[in-house]
């Protein structure tokens, strides 16, 4: 694993970091803990409809990217996106009220046309355009908001869904065209062999994503169910800097499902699992007790006054984050060998336990309640996956330990990276 590739990932999930802390807190601000709660719950439906898209523009498109020709998963790809995005959320609108349900059209469409692009562009090795897609989606998303509010003049929340949908076309068509002029109409053909090869891979590792989604946002609708919308909107802003301090994580699973899906040497994808592991868990650790050190009226100054409780959410969530943050280097390196059945039986565990304490904690303790849940049920399922990585390995406690030279290495490829920007 290349370290100039870790480097520059690093940095442009930093700016993500940035650009999307700077989304939220405008967002709270702009339309408070109720409009950020109609945000979360339409972005976790988007997630849920997400699911069923990524079964053929998913990791599939990853994993075959370098077996099968481009125009052939592609075509797959983009037909299923339209289908799935346009007839899952009408079949959703059946079970209960959505909110905004064609802006959740719209996105569900063009998210996923979107991701199938940047997905091919990692099973290709090009970590670059991934990079440079990932900022984009914030930045121009950014751009667009202020378009609709300040120009436009449109300033209910509905603006946040008409900015995120522009951005997604635009950036659709941009990387299309990256991607399609290199490709030849003559190659564009059904194949069946190459469908049923990419729904098989597709839908036993969206499986294991939709149960380990259920685990980070099922505290959501029970929340919303037992506590209001609002309490949504409040949980949610310790729930974005999980995910942000996720990043790392997944940045690094990213590289490392790139090289381990192009590889055929197994010891040599266990040691960049272990590189891999070492680096989340410390980095990681490292912001989390970063996040822990502000005071919570700090909290209160930038999301507003309903946010005051966001501390002690981010200090009962912190186990599971650090726990999500090893697991995610070692569910990737299972998905890239193509071993998905104990992704789908750490998802089910952790699932079960939230779904039947959700019910018993949730109403008496509410927020607080709900990130205890969480975080033992993140524990819980990267606990089993953890145990079962290394049963194939042996364990050392250097594996989460970063040597000074390497320590120095980073540096050096990080001041080199910054000075080539």
């Amino acid at each position: 694993m290349k370290q100039d590739t870790i480097v520059k990932t690093f940095i442009s999930r930093f700016l993500i970091l940035i650009l999307n802390f700077g989304l939220v807190i405008y967002s709270t601000n702009m339309w408070g803990s109720e409009g950020k709660g109609v945000i979360s719950i339409v972005i976790a439906d988007l997630t849920i409809i997400g699911f069923f898209c990524n079964i053929f523009v998913g990791s599939s498109i990853t994993y075959f990217a370098s077996k099968y020709k481009t125009e052939q998963i592609l075509l797959y790809a983009y037909v299923w996106s339209i289908l799935v995005g346009i007839t899952v959320p009408i079949i959703f609108s059946f079970t209960r009220t959505l909110e905004y349900p064609y802006y959740l059209i719209g996105l569900s469409v063009l998210s996923s046309l979107l991701a199938a692009n940047i997905n091919l562009f990692v099973g290709q090795k090009n970590i670059r355009m991934f990079n440079l897609y990932t900022i984009l989606q914030q930045l121009v998303h950014i751009l667009f908001v202020a378009v609709v509010v300040y120009l436009i003049r449109i300033t209910s929340v509905e603006a946040y869904f008409i900015a995120q949908i522009s951005c997604y076309l635009i950036l659709f068509i941009v990387s299309s065209f990256q991607i399609l002029r290199y490709c030849k109409i003559s190659n564009l053909s059904f194949s069946a062999p190459i469908r049923n090869a990419l729904f098989d891979y597709g839908w036993k590792i969206q499986v294991s994503a939709f149960l380990q989604f259920l685990n980070n946002r099922l505290s959501f609708y029970f929340l919303e169910f037992f506590k209001g919308i609002t309490s949504v909107g409040i949980f949610s802003i310790g729930v974005a800097f999980s995910e942000a301090i996720w990043m790392v994580s997944k940045s690094l699973s990213v590289i490392l499902y790139s090289d381990v899906v192009n590889s055929a040497n197994h010891n040599d994808a266990i040691e960049k699992t272990k590189v891999s592991l070492k680096i989340s868990f410390l980095i990681t650790l490292l912001f989390i007790i970063g996040i822990l050190l502000l005071p919570a009226g700090f909290y209160v100054m930038v999301f507003g006054k309903d946010f005051h409780d966001t501390k002690k959410i981010i200090l009962f969530l912190s186990p599971g984050i650090l726990a999500i943050a090893v697991s995610n280097i070692i569910g990737y390196y299972f998905a890239g060998i193509n071993k998905l059945r104990i992704l789908n039986i750490k998802s089910v565990v952790g699932l079960i336990f939230t779904i039947v304490s959700s019910v018993f904690i949730i109403p008496r303790w509410g927020i607080s309640g709900a990130c205890m849940i969480t975080s033992i049920s993140y524990c819980l399922s990267s606990g089993l996956l953890f145990w079962k990585f290394y049963e194939l390995t042996e364990f050392h406690i250097r594996d989460f330990m970063i040597s000074r030279s390497e320590i120095n290495l980073l540096l050096h490829k990080l001041l080199r990276a910054c000075l080539k920007k």
